[in-house]
């Protein structure tokens, strides 16, 4: 019988039929797990980093693997099926899978604002100026959410603006005088275009109309709480202790991001690291600024139908500990 269950066993093994989060693993080794970025790693990612290199995933029982998406449409597929056991997710992306039906929730703020931002010529000295200028937006619908919620904040007409699909070429385009203005972020091209000393003016989204929700978002799947929530409290608190160690040693933790990933310009990243740090500091979600971010999105036709904080996102694995 024990050759017969060593027999099944190895079988089990070859045919790949494990959980994702760790299944297979010896009692007392760490368990894997696997985390999908938002997008290139970045500043914005330096508290993962910071946490892998001191081995703070190690100390929680965690061998965490840290891989770059695909495309933006990948996440909430890979998590839903249980290929990958968190994500990183803008949250307007995260209220958008969940009204296409996938069952995610936010576990952990991973920046505690808003990124998005409207990022002007010089000349364009306030938001409402832009009328009968000439805006870039990526194509994504939240850049128009951005940019009406920007120029209605300082009592423009979002409608006076003309819009140009300009991809995610903010910085060239803005740099070249293409556009009058472009929609972007304002710790990226923002931080970009203001180093390589292009003039502009940047109007944050949360200045002007958007409530201060954090805009990054650590994520799992209903199956995942459900089934390994000590698999996601490990994760969350060694992102949190990953985080505060990178607010009070940020060169310790820009060493580790661009040690871990090859091909990081370190100005670039140094620029962006001193504009996110006052943001980074973990804190647990803020029920009334969710709300808040929730109207906003059904406002500005992002979500078609409310949605409910409370079944959204999650304090109880955490984050502020």
């Amino acid at each position: 019988m024990k050759w017969v269950a060593a027999l099944l066993a190895a079988v089990l093994a070859v045919s790949g039929v494990t959980a994702c989060g760790g299944g297979g693993a010896e009692p007392g080794a760490p368990r894997s797990a696997t985390l999908v970025l938002d997008f290139t790693p970045n500043a914005a990612h330096s508290g993962i980093y910071l946490a892998l290199e001191r081995g703070l995933y190690r100390d929680a029982g965690v061998g965490l693997d840290v891989r770059q998406p695909g495309t933006s449409s990948d996440a909430p597929k890979l998590l839903a099926a249980g290929r990958a056991d968190l994500a990183i997710f803008d949250i307007h992306d995260l209220g958008i899978a969940r009204e296409r039906g996938f069952p995610l929730v936010g576990v952990m703020p991973i920046v505690q604002r808003p990124l998005a931002s409207v990022i002007a010529q010089a000349a364009v000295r306030r938001p409402r100026d832009l009328a009968g200028r000439t805006v870039g937006v990526t194509g994504l619908p939240s850049d128009d959410a951005v940019l009406d919620s920007v120029v209605a904040g300082d009592g423009g007409d979002p409608g006076a603006v003309h819009r140009v699909t300009i991809g995610f070429n903010a910085v060239s385009s803005l740099a070249a005088g293409k556009v009058d203005a472009a929609t972007g972020f304002w710790n990226a091209e923002g931080v970009a275009l203001r180093e390589r000393q292009v003039p502009v003016r940047i109007f944050r989204v949360d200045r002007y109309g958007a409530p201060p929700y954090p805009e990054l978002v650590l994520c799992a799947s209903t199956a995942t709480l459900r089934d390994d929530p000590a698999l996601v409290r490990g994760v969350v608190r060694a992102t949190s202790r990953g985080y505060r160690a990178a607010v009070a040693d940020p060169a310790a933790a820009l060493d580790a991001l661009v040690s871990a990933v090859p091909g990081l310009d370190r100005a670039d990243q140094a620029a962006q690291l001193r504009a996110l740090r006052p943001i980074l500091s973990p804190a647990p979600f803020d029920f009334g600024v969710l709300r808040a971010w929730a109207n906003w999105d059904l406002r500005h036709g992002l979500l078609s139908r409310p949605l409910v904080p409370r079944d959204t996102f999650s304090n109880r694995f955490g984050a502020s500990d």
